[in-house]
Order: structure tokens, then sequence, then C-alpha cells
């Protein structure tokens, strides 16, 4: 159940200014930022509507958050609707979020006030003044909210480190005086790892620890100590206490030091259990006599012992002595504790009007045991059992554990599976598992005659081995035949050169054609026609004898002419 409260998980409260800074940011980015002079009055009433109403749903679903994340103390558990009255004020917490709840309610009614107002404004300065005006009061809004924000903020940060506490669970309570070894005792039965120090209030907040008990979780809650005066006296530490004591179904641990050496003395110890005896009414309850190495329950005085005694009176009492120094009694205290609190929990529920709906959908049947089937009993259990009448112990049975001490230890012992196996045959316990592949068994495909079959087969290959060793060349034979295929690589290489060659010859090579160029008397003609000098071609010509040649012939034959 506490865990369903998720106090863990409850939102930052910004203050009031960073409230109105991250809004209207919001606002800004996502909304339009622009208004141009060509917008119809219609379009511009639209744009700052639009403003106004995202700011309004900003704030309002800031402010909804923190209304739903926080807890209702109508809701809660007792426990911790008092612890949160204990901390925080039940009704200042209250005022806080009925502010907030007030604060949301005005800001929808500015909103739709100035929206009803832009619909009807006629210029663009007057719809940006609405715009203004209407987000102006919503951010005061929000700013007179500065105190309430800044308490429920105090009061997150509190409920976070609050401990998981489930007031349904199995758990035991530890109480008493300060500095009686509450936080001691919790530490040996849990894993908390409490403080503890030698002086009184080190523990000041509540804590909690968790054991296994019967396959099942508890908890352990050790509470802060209380002093012997009357209930408007007592500070926050010890109320939040109180609060434990009154509203959790639980085993009661209440701890006394009998060697005083917490600071106060026995009859104040006695007295505080008196006062406190309305809260441990039907509650299972434990007199914890701690520090018992100290002093002993038998060292005590006539009158020590009588105000011991004097703590039965009503019944309902057990005295357990313990040393939370020694750990002795502390795992007799603890099962006692759980034992109590499961028998009352079991009275509970037969006692509760469920009982009779449940016996009436529960049937047991009466079997007569069959004539023809009498009742087994293995022959080892018999055997113990006529030991047992003799007066014999039973041999103790070597384990696996003693093997394995007995043979190396751990990680030089193998533990053989297979001794247990229970077959028709003893033999058969350490023979190989068939080999499957694809529904067949490995072994049907395998001739067992394979092992002498290699043996024949090695045999013969010595013997050619040895019948071959003369046919092997000397070492002049062996220089004549790689001569020989040297003489065959490179008559076979050569004769791959040859071919290249030949393909090359036998190449048709590609005709060149001649460029039908345009001669020099052609383009005397056409200068001439045109109105323009040839000579300077002519000259031009004479220097290119290439550019004469070009052509049909014509600059090869005046050259020859000329000269």
């Amino acid at each position: 159940m506490a865990q369903s409260y998720k106090f863990k998980e409850i939102t930052v409260v910004p203050t009031a200014k960073d409230f109105v800074d991250i809004v209207l940011s919001k606002t800004q980015r996502k909304t339009p930022t622009q208004v141009h002079p060509q917008f119809k009055i219609s379009r511009i009433r639209s744009f700052y509507m639009r403003k106004v109403k995202f700011c309004q749903q900003a704030f309002h679903d800031r402010l909804s958050s923190i209304l739903q994340e926080f807890p209702k103390l109508d809701d809660l558990h007792p426990f911790y609707a008092d612890l949160c009255n204990v901390l925080y004020d039940r009704d200042h917490y209250k005022v806080g979020l009925g502010q907030v709840h007030a604060v949301r309610a005005i800001i929808d009614n500015v909103a739709k006030d100035y929206v009803r107002l832009l619909k009807y404004a006629d210029s663009p300065y007057k719809c940006k003044m609405l715009k203004r005006a209407a987000l102006g009061r919503m951010c005061t809004a929000v700013k007179k909210l500065h105190a309430s924000l800044a308490y429920l903020e105090e009061v997150r940060q509190h409920l976070a480190r609050l401990p998981s506490i489930n007031p349904t669970t199995r758990t035991l309570i530890l109480t008493g005086f300060p500095n009686v070894g509450k936080s001691s005792f919790m530490n040996q039965v849990t894993n908390a790892n409490v403080e503890v120090q030698p002086y009184a209030f080190t523990t000041k907040s509540l804590y909690v620890g968790h054991f296994d008990y019967h396959y099942t979780r508890w908890q352990v809650i050790d509470t802060p100590g209380i002093l012997d005066h009357p209930l408007e006296e007592r500070n926050t530490i010890e109320m939040t206490a109180i609060t434990a004591l009154a509203n959790i179904q639980a085993t009661v641990l209440y701890f006394v030091d009998l060697s005083e050496q917490c600071g106060f003395r026995l009859d104040a110890q006695v007295a505080l259990f008196h006062s406190l005896k309305p809260l441990f009414r039907n509650k299972p309850l434990l007199v914890i006599l701690n520090k018992m190495d100290v002093r002993p329950p038998d060292a005590l005085e006539p009158d020590e012992r009588a105000l011991i005694e004097s703590m039965k009176e009503g019944g309902g009492v057990e005295f357990l002595p313990t040393s939370c120094l020694t750990a002795q009694g502390v795992d007799n205290a603890k099962n006692k504790a759980c034992e109590l609190l499961l028998t009352r929990r079991v009275q509970g529920k037969v006692e509760s009007k469920k009982v009779d709906s449940v016996l009436n959908r529960l049937h047991v049947t009466a079997v007569e045991p069959r004539a023809d089937r009498p009742p087994c009993i293995p022959d080892s259990v018999q055997q113990q059992r006529q030991m047992k009448q003799m007066g014999m112990e039973m041999p103790k049975r070597r384990t696996e554990k003693d093997l394995q001490e007995e043979q190396g230890g751990p990680g030089v012992y193998s533990v053989d599976l297979k001794k247990q196996y229970m077959l028709q045959d003893d033999s058969w316990k350490y023979d190989l598992v068939p080999e499957i592949f694809e529904g067949k068994n490995v072994a049907d495909f395998i001739d067992p005659d394979i092992e002498a079959r290699l043996t024949e087969l090695e045999k013969e290959e010595a013997l050619l081995i040895q019948s071959g060793a003369d046919d092997v060349l000397d070492e002049e034979d062996w220089r004549h035949t790689q001569q020989l295929l040297k003489e065959v690589h490179s008559k076979i290489q050569q004769k791959r050169v040859e071919n290249a060659l030949t393909k090359s010859r036998n190449h048709v090579p590609t005709p060149r054609q001649r460029g039908s160029g345009i001669g020099v008397s052609e383009v005397e003609s056409h200068l001439t026609d045109i109105g323009l000098d040839a000579s300077v071609v002519r000259r031009r010509a004479r220097k290119t004898p290439h550019a004469l040649s070009s052509g049909h012939g014509e600059g090869r034959t005046m050259q020859e002419g000329e000269n």
C-alpha cells in the first residue's frame, strides 16, 4: 500500500517566479508571434485569443498536476494521515492545496472574461492591450501563491524522505526510552544498518528494516525514544513514534534497560510503560529486558523485581531477556514476536464474519483405507524405527559435501551424478548415451569391424612402403628429370610468346583516311569573291608545307613550280 502512494514520484513544485517564467516562455514558443498590418481584424482577434487561451491552459495543467500528485489526507491510511498531521499540520497542508485550487479557478475565469472582450475588440491596439492585461492578471494571481508553493515544496521533499512503511503487512514495532538498545536490536535481526551511538535521541525518525520468517517478508519499525511526560508536551520526534503505535497493527516490543546505562531509572521506564499501555491494547506485547550481559534479571533487587512484575497487570505481557551486544536471546525474541502476531492474525480471521462463508465452500471427505492395498512403509524407515526402539543410532549418511572434503575440496572433487540412477541393471549407469541424428541412432550405421579393418589397412600401407623403397630415384636421375622438366616449361613459354607475336603480325591494320581538306586555291577564290586580299593566305601557306600538301596536291605543285 505504501508503494501505491508514490510519495517519491511527486514532481518538483517551482517557485512563483519560476512558475510564471515557465508558462510565459512556453506561450511565446508555442504560439504565433507576428501580426502583419494587412491582417483582417478577425484574424488579429483570433491571434490574441489563442495566446490568452494557451496561457490559461498551461497554468491550469500545471496547477492541476500539483493537486493530483499530492496525497489527499482523507484517502490515506490513518497512519500516514496522522503522520502528515504531526509533521506538516493537517490544516496548513489543506490550506496550501486549497489556495492552489482557488487560483486555478481565478485564472480560468480571467481567461474566459478576456476572451469574451477580445471578440468585440475593434482595433489591433485594443486586442494587444486586452491580451497583455489578461496575462498580467494571471501572473499576478500565481505570484500570490508564493508562500503556498514554497510550503508545498518543503512538504514534497519531506514526503520523499519518508520510509516506505506498509501499515497492513506483518510488522514488529520497537519502542521504549532513548538509548535502551532498539536500534541495536534492529541491526541484529535485519540489514537496516541504523546508526547506533552512546547518547540519547540518536534515532530522530522512523526507520524500517526487513527480514524473512517462515518464507514471508516481515518489516521492523525502529521508533525514536519516548520520554515520560504528557502527550501535549511531546515533540514532533516523539509523536512519530506515538503515531506508529496507535495506527499500525503489529507486535510491540517494549525495551527495558536493566543496567540503567541509558540514563533513566528502572521505575521511570516502568512508568512510561504504564502511560503507553492504552496504545498497546489489542496488540501482542513483549517486554524485552535488554543488556542482560551487564545486569541479568537474577541480579535485580526485590523492589526492582516488584516493579518489573507490576508490568504484567492486565495480562498478555511476556518477558524475554536479551543482549544485543552478544546477540543472546535476540533470535528467540524475534521468533516469539512473530508467532504472537501470526496467532493474533489467525484468531482475528476466525472471529470475522467471512469464516462461515469460507467454511460453507469447504468439504472434507472421509476416505476409508482399501483392504487390498496396505500402506507401504520403506525398508529404511522400518529399519530406522527398529534401531530407535533398540536405542541405537542410525549411521550417518555420507553426503556429497563429506566426499568433497575427503577428496580434495571444491574445485578438485567432481560430483558423480550417475551413481543415483535407478535402472533395471546397475551396470547400465555408465553406458554412453546414444547419439541421435535426424531421428536415427548413429551407432546403427557404424561397422562393428571397423577397427579390425583399419588395422589391416595400416599393415598393407606399411608393406607397400617397404616394397617401394627400391624404386626411389638416385640423385643423378633426379637432376636429369628436373632438367627435362625445365626444358618442357621453357618450350611452352616460348610457344606462348611466338603465338602472341604472330597474332599481332597477322592483324589487319586499319587504313587511315585522308581528311577532305580545303585547298589553298579554293580559299583564295573565296576571299577574292568577298573582297579581301588573298596574298596573306598564300604567304602563310608557303611557311607551312604541310598545309600546302593538304588538299588535292595544289599546294605541292605550286611550290614545285615556284622553285
